[in-house]
């Protein structure tokens, strides 16, 4: 074990001095943290010295033992499909599986709260010897006569697949019976990781495509794909695409209508905004119905202006007009937050930052959106990033950022205590990571309740990345502690119970990534 502070000293009324031999440096306790062998391949530096440096090895199986942060295949086709307000969500299997994946984004609905509810089949014992399929077709009539469902999806998990209980067959049955879809969901866990299940959810919501009418809508129309509706994003988007007079056929997944999916193949553009979870979807609606898509991110200025000009200058043959309003909406937006923007600039100029994320578009935003701030990445890794996307990254980040896919709580650490970051951008599992070792930590993942996606949301990111790096608490933190001052007077150190309050946590060296408190 090395301990991030030491020989804590007895509480008095007035602190001694800090010395830098009292704080053992983060550089040191980086040292101490060993990476798997197997995990090596993963791992790559911006701007190496190669003259052509081997790919990143990515897109494979957890390592055992690694403690991925990844998920299961059943909930990546979960959080998909789970934001679709009107339809019925049924996981067929044990309880803790729709307790898990229960409002695990925090998707907004302007209509039906239906999806709120985490129903489950709840599979015993018994069930599993016998089978379940009967205790399906019960649970999907009751819970179709109950809400009265556009649709109803029927998920499976690891233990349906073992049974083999016919789900498909089930489906069909009740869909004769209720006169609405009933989809299976293939998305048993052990299939792979979410990213499976992503595909998994696809194919599912594409059984609904080409079931509506299409005749009301306009040549100037678009569909939004890979959007959640978290903390309510797609409707600032669709607020811009109004403005500009483009028509939005329908979101998937978020603030989704069964009906809008169903007539979504009207649509003339599909722009992907997570493409780890919806490229699949975007090219069976090009193979089938001949829409073209383009990859797009609504995070950061950058990111969102050009998403709208791709937008006006597809159309554009169809609405001459269409530049003129795209360039008044973005020059209405910028204008309103850029003041804003500089002042914290100013005082963020130089911070380095960590980004940890699941797709790598989200990646490629944020390294963008922290360049506007004036801040720097020195790590970045993702959960599901393919080649291209890491090629991607090595070329657009600063020489020596560090580079990883499928990073564990333990690289996630070292890396950040020798790259001595000030923030940790991530999701809730990385959290505790952050705070363990004192860095400003800044939710970019599902649970958060504020908006980060368009213009407002770049100004939303500002202030709380603001928020975190500056935040007076990290002058109590021996990372901060270890740091020269530069000729600056060094603030007042804590006393002993102070220093035990913010800063008591241990790092393992061998293993794991539990925090034990310090000696008093």
């Amino acid at each position: 074990m090395v301990q991030i502070a030491d020989n804590l000293p007895p509480a008095t009324s007035t602190p001694p001095a800090a010395t830098p031999s009292s704080v053992v440096a983060p550089s040191a306790v980086a040292q101490s943290i060993a990476i798997l062998p197997a995990r090596a391949a993963s791992i790559t530096i911006a701007g190496a010295a190669a003259s052509a440096p081997a790919p990143l090895a990515c897109d494979r199986n957890s390592l055992a033992g690694s403690v991925t942060q990844r998920a299961c295949a059943f909930c990546g086709s979960r959080v998909i499909l789970y934001p679709i307000a009107d339809a019925l969500h049924l996981v067929h299997g044990p309880i803790g599986c729709a307790a898990y994946t229960w409002d695990i984004r925090g998707a907004q609905s302007s209509g039906s709260q239906l999806f709120r509810n985490s129903f489950s089949t709840d599979l015993q014992e018994m069930d599993v010897i016998y089978g379940g399929e009967k205790k399906l077709g019960a649970a999907l009539r009751e819970l179709i006569a109950r809400h009265s469902p556009k649709a109803a999806f029927v998920y499976s998990t690891c233990i349906v697949g073992v049974i083999g209980d016919d789900v498909e067959a089930i489906c069909k049955s009740v869909a004769r019976d209720t006169g609405i879809p009933v989809i299976p969901v293939a998305s048993e866990g052990f299939k792979g990781t979410k990213k499976t299940g992503y595909r998994a959810a696809c194919d599912a919501v594409y059984r609904l495509v080409g079931t509506g009418d299409i005749s009301d809508i306009p040549p100037v129309s678009i569909n939004l794909l890979g959007d959640f509706n978290i903390a309510g994003e797609t409707w600032v988007i669709r607020d811009y695409f109004r403005r500009m007079g483009v028509n939005v056929v329908s979101t998937l997944t978020g603030d989704g209508r069964v009906d809008d999916i169903r007539r979504c193949h009207g649509a003339k553009l599909n722009l992907v905004q997570c493409s780890g979870s919806m490229t699949s979807l975007a090219k069976m609606l090009e193979k089938d119905h001949g829409i073209p898509f383009k990859r797009v991110s609504f995070f950061g200025i950058e990111d969102m202006s050009s998403a709208l000009y791709e937008v006006a200058g597809h159309f554009s043959a169809q609405d001459p007009g269409l530049t003129g309003r795209t360039q008044a909406v973005v020059r209405e937006e910028i204008e309103k937050i850029m003041p804003e923007l500089r002042r914290h600039r100013e005082k963020l100029t130089g911070k380095k930052a960590a980004i940890y994320v699941g797709g790598a578009f989200k990646a490629f935003s944020l390294v963008r959106a922290l360049r506007t701030l004036g801040m720097t990445t020195a790590l970045v890794g993702t959960q599901t990033g393919d080649k291209d996307d890491y090629e991607m990254l090595r070329q657009m980040c600063d020489p020596g950022t560090v580079i990883v896919d499928d990073s564990n709580p333990l690289e996630l650490a070292k890396f950040c205590l020798e790259k001595d970051v000030d923030l940790f951008i991530g999701g809730v599992k990385e959290r505790p990571i952050a705070y363990k070792l004192g860095i400003g930590f800044c939710d970019h993942n599902h649970e958060r309740k504020e908006a980060l996606a368009g213009y407002v949301g770049m100004l939303n990111f500002a202030r709380e990345v603001y928020a975190s790096v500056m935040s007076p608490v990290w002058k109590y933190t021996p990372r901060r502690a270890a740091r020269p001052h530069h000729g600056a007077a060094a603030p007042p150190p804590p006393d002993a119970r102070q220093r035990a309050q913010f800063c008591g946590t241990v790092v393992p060296s061998g293993g794991g990534d539990a925090a034990a408190p310090l000696p008093s």
